[in-house]
């Protein structure tokens, strides 16, 4: 590979471009009307403007990213996370523009894209998989017959899910009825599929995902879990590995299990299967996503393996360079998302200039980020300013490193969620290793209640 294009914005494409330098392989950045002065832009070797603000005429106009590409004569293209990571669509559309998509093929897209039909095809190769509903419901009197039969709670979601849209809680035949046709506009409106399944809901679990890495000559290999249970509205805030609740025995039955997925589905180059693990230590297949993930500077800390460089090696039709026994892990990692919005607001985006910026440093502390003095962050795209990384021998020393991290972050101007992931690390069930996915809403907000 000799030229990529990143069809990303923010610390992602900053990300990619620093790997790529590394490489010695020249970079493309493609920007927004809002992203003219976006540090991913002065960072690379070349710049073009995509189109306005508006996502669906820039970072997912297809059209536009493939004409960037032919004009700077780029021979591949990394798409990142979000935005078109994930579209087999484009996928394709690059392939038959002789460019390489540094990511899965089209049809292995296709496949795990659609949570439904995943679920289905994993439950049939023997992978447990969470009760629910055989593929898609068709109608509410196919959802009440699946609910009936399942039992309540349950959730409804999005087929095409991803992000934490399209999910809805479900209690009560009541309950069904209320919210089925919202979940199915909300699929419509965020994935233009109003496809829809039911599953049964797991009381209590922890969200464990499992990275891999295939290349395109049959070898795959895991490296080991990431802990995302401290959630939001099922988006990710605090990831960490290893997970305070899976030993050894449980990490090689479940990464031999991820391992297992990517070879049923055909998976090449980086990916995630992630599990729903409920009290008994049973885990449960819920997805496979099929891109590069957000916290995946945790595992780079913890194994030493540059997981973007990977991609571009994989994608370039290189063979890994390690097999499973040679993957060794050491300490332990977290990583806070810095996000620009109020807590006290209902999590209200705030966009707006920078004015004054004061980034953690010193060891074991890694920041991702793509902002800085003077920089505007604009409302147009995910509120997601930064990634601090904190990486110490062990979980209280990691911990102990993130609090002196946080302490030193200084972004003036703006209001970000500093302070509440702060309250969430101080808190004694976070620290005592006694939380589930509905930490936050049990936790932080019962004064609220």
């Amino acid at each position: 590979m000799n030229k990529i294009l990143i069809a990303n914005r923010g610390e992602i494409a900053v990300r990619i471009i620093r790997a790529c330098k590394e490489m010695n392989i020249k970079t493309v950045a493609v920007y927004s009307e809002a992203d003219r002065e976006a540090l991913h832009t002065k960072l690379a070797d070349e710049a073009v403007c995509i189109g306005p603000a508006n996502s669906k005429q820039s970072y997912l106009n297809i059209k536009n990213l493939i004409e960037a590409a032919n004009i700077t004569k780029a021979d591949s293209i990394h798409p990142g996370f979000g935005f078109l990571s994930e579209s087999s669509q484009f996928a394709k559309i690059c392939e038959e523009s002789n460019i390489k998509f540094i990511g899965p093929r089209p049809e292995v897209i296709d496949l795990l894209g659609n949570k439904s039909n995943s679920k289905e095809l994993m439950k049939k190769e023997g992978i447990p998989v969470i009760p629910g509903s055989d593929g898609s419901i068709k109608d509410l009197k196919q959802a009440i017959l699946v609910c009936e039969d399942i039992g309540y709670p349950v959730l409804l979601k999005a087929a095409a899910g991803g992000g934490g849209k399209g999910i809805r809680l479900v209690n009560s035949f009541e309950e069904l009825e209320k919210n089925y046709n919202i979940v199915k506009q909300e699929a419509k409106n965020s994935f233009n599929d109003d496809e829809i399944y039911i599953e049964k809901y797991i009381k209590e679990p922890r969200h464990i995902e499992i990275q891999i890495l295939a290349d395109e000559h049959g070898n795959i290999v895991h490296l080991g879990e990431r802990d995302c249970t401290i959630q939001r509205n099922h988006q990710k805030l605090i990831e960490e590995t290893p997970s305070t609740i899976i030993d050894e025995k449980l990490r090689n039955k479940m990464g031999n299990i991820a391992v297992k997925v990517a070879k049923i589905a055909g998976y090449t180059n980086c990916g995630t299967v992630e599990f729903l693990v409920d009290h008994d230590k049973n885990f449960y297949f819920m997805e496979m996503n099929t891109r590069i993930q957000v916290e995946h500077g945790i595992t780079e800390m913890r194994t030493g393996i540059d997981l973007v460089k990977e991609q571009i090696r994989i994608a370039a039709g290189e063979k890994l360079k390690f097999k499973q026994k040679e993957i060794e892990f050491r300490g332990h990692s977290i990583e806070c998302r810095i996000n620009a919005e109020n807590p006290s607001k209902n999590f209200m985006p705030s966009p707006g200039k920078i004015k004054e910026i004061n980034l953690p440093g010193g060891n074991g502390i890694r920041v991702d980020t793509a902002i800085y003095n003077g920089y505007t962050v604009p409302s147009n795209y995910d509120s997601m300013l930064a990634k601090i990384i904190a990486y110490g021998a062990n979980r209280n020393e990691a911990l102990s490193k993130m609090k002196r991290a946080l302490e030193e972050l200084v972004i003036d101007g703006i209001e970000t969620n500093r302070d509440f992931l702060f309250e969430i690390i101080k808190n004694p069930n976070f620290i005592r290793e006694k939380f589930d996915t509905s930490f936050i809403e049990k936790e932080m907000f019962k004064g609220d209640k």
